[in-house]
């Protein structure tokens, strides 16, 4: 009766790791489709709203989820809060966020990128930029949802396998 129990326990503690790990391959699709909308929202707003930068940001933190609401928040915060340039509060505020995200090192190069152009131009300049940070998002989304295809599935049968490998090599 013990080695039953313990061999559930076994089963459910590595699918459910397995199951996590997975998590991962389906939240950096779904953060990149947000933050493609979130710049979409940036660009009508800077384009057609004539909206202030850090108002701007304000606005896209209440329609985003975490975590890429806390980053947008957090820019807000620095450009209102601190003497700094937009540059800098945006550079800041992706270190700050980045770690609780699901996005890779490409992502971030790209919105570092992005920032160092983030409100030096003129308005159509300026939507320019948004339009090329855009399209290497989209090419960022569309490598994400092919490793979602390919790893996601077989990451959580791997949970599933090895603990029952586990439960074969302990009994």
């Amino acid at each position: 009766m013990i080695k039953i129990i313990g061999s559930i326990f076994i089963i459910v503690a590595t699918t459910w790791t397995g199951f996590e790990a997975s998590r991962h391959f389906s939240e950096r699709p779904r953060q990149l489709r947000q933050l493609r909308s979130a710049l979409q929202s940036l660009e009508a707003e800077i384009m057609y709203g004539h909206t202030p930068l850090h108002e701007a940001a304000r606005r896209l933190s209440s329609q985003l989820s975490k975590p890429l609401s806390w980053f947008f928040e957090a820019f807000a915060k620095k450009l209102t809060d601190t003497e700094t340039t937009v540059k800098e509060a945006w550079e800041n505020s992706l270190k700050e966020v980045w770690k609780s995200t699901a996005l890779k090192e490409g992502e971030f190069e790209i919105m570092k990128q992005f920032g160092e152009t983030l409100g030096r131009h003129d308005r159509f300049s300026q939507q320019k930029q948004i339009i090329l940070t855009l399209t290497h998002l989209e090419r960022e989304e569309a490598d994400a949802i092919d490793r979602q295809a390919k790893y996601e599935k077989m990451v959580k049968s791997l949970g599933f396998l090895s603990g029952l490998l586990l439960i074969i090599l302990l009994f």
